[in-house]
């Protein structure tokens, strides 16, 4: 009896060890400053840069594949890429303990998912989509109608998706729904958001859309280069493999690449002008003033060593500046936020789709940063605001039933008729 008491008594006073769970993250060295190995010391950086270069070349070449077949395709690539986006953020919050005691749960995130797909992609493709079907009186007069409600649909699909959220709600997970249901809404405005512009880009032109993308896979490709041969100085706490080395001469390639490669784009009319419908097929258009080229005469001590005398210059190019500018500065802190978020996690990477760069959301963080800005650079500092002819028809053709497009088709008719008679 004595002895029972004994053990019990040593086994209350001996406090309980707790073992915190494991993380994949892997454990950063503290001899050096920022607090990681930097890839130039990693012994197993070969074997790793093989596997990185085999999926980039795979990566980029179903890139250009998809950006060759034109807009449509693009924008479906975009879409399956915040499916992906979404699917492995979804996965990052869940617990399969609580999911098992929550049926169809799972199922309330992706209904959350269509209906932002649904509003989104709903203001972005109606113009185009009428532009489209305008031939066919009963389809357009069905597509006007569904635009026409298209917010008050959104809505209450979202509506219902709150009563389904309200009534699945459980006696001690509330906590766990309620992050879930938090959680959700975080990434649909992360992904849908930003992603958003990048289809806008698309729209106006595939050059907008191509030549940000491309600079930021130039800017990532050329910081990991100059980081795996020269990389000494560590850049930030946040990414313990990121060099000043590598940050520089990534920066100084992108902004070079930005100039040569919008001269080179900017020659093809079916990269720079903006499709008005959901067709298929390459376009033609009046390039516009940006990429008409402009010739400038060389200097003559130039021209003494060269056989130039003169260069053509885009007007484009010098925007492109800009782009890669903030392509290599400023873009690539959405990869320090998406690493500092990883590490809150304490996870490597928000995925494994990829082989030797992690997953879809790990090579998007800078993407998403970037199309922001070249949607608003464009619209800020390169479209025109004239009102043109056919911003006026898409105007008529979207607010306008097919009676009141006949009613005003009259009424100008008549006006000018007077004006002609007055003349």
């Amino acid at each position: 009896m004595q002895r029972e008491n004994n053990s019990s008594l040593s086994s209350a006073a001996s406090p309980r060890v707790r073992h915190r769970k494991r993380s994949n993250e892997a454990i950063p060295e503290p001899s050096k400053a920022n607090g990681g190995k930097l890839l130039v010391d990693d012994r197993n950086k070969y074997k790793s840069m093989w596997i990185r270069t085999y999926s980039t070349v795979w990566m980029i070449g179903g890139f250009a594949l998809i950006v060759y077949m034109g807009h449509l395709y693009i924008t479906a690539m975009v879409v399956v890429i915040q499916i992906f986006m979404a699917k492995e953020l979804f996965n990052l919050l869940r617990k399969a303990h609580e999911d098992r005691h929550l049926p169809g749960f799972r199922l309330l995130n992706w209904h959350f998912f269509v209906t932002a797909m649904l509003f989104v992609y709903g203001r972005l493709l109606s113009q185009p989509l009428v532009n489209t079907i305008t031939s066919d009186k009963f389809l357009y007069q069905f597509v006007s109608s569904l635009i026409k409600y298209h917010m008050a649909i959104c809505y209450f699909s979202y509506i219902a998706g709150f009563i389904w959220f309200i009534l699945t709600l459980k006696k001690k997970m509330y906590k766990y729904q309620f992050g879930q249901y938090a959680w959700t809404h975080m990434i649909l405005i992360v992904v849908f958001t930003q992603s958003s512009f990048t289809v806008a880009n698309i729209f106006e032109g595939i050059f907008w859309f191509l030549l940000p993308a491309s600079l930021i896979i130039i800017n990532d490709i050329f910081a990991y280069i100059c980081g795996f041969f020269f990389g000494r100085t560590p850049l930030i706490k946040l990414s313990p493999k990121k060099t000043w080395e590598g940050f520089t001469g990534a920066s100084v390639t992108t902004i070079t690449s930005a100039f040569v490669l919008a001269n080179i784009l900017g020659r093809f009319q079916w990269l720079t002008c903006p499709r008005k419908d959901l067709s298929t097929g390459w376009l033609q258009c009046d390039p516009g003033p940006l990429f008409k080229p402009e010739y400038y005469t060389l200097p003559g001590w130039i021209s003494q060593w060269f056989t130039w005398k003169e260069i053509s210059v885009l007007p484009v190019q010098w925007h492109a500046l800009c782009l890669g500018l903030f392509a290599s500065i400023i873009a690539p802190f959405g990869g320090f936020f998406a690493s500092g978020f990883k590490r809150a996690f304490k996870i490597k990477d928000f995925g494994d789709s990829i082989p030797g760069h992690g997953g879809i959301t790990d090579r998007m963080d800078c993407q998403m940063v970037m199309a922001v800005f070249a949607y608003i650079y464009l619209q800020s500092f390169v479209a025109r605001e004239d009102i043109t002819v056919e911003m006026t028809l898409d105007q008529i053709l979207t607010n306008f039933s097919f009676e009141e497009q006949q009613s005003l088709l009259i009424k100008l008719g008549q006006i000018l008729q007077d004006r002609v008679a007055y003349s």
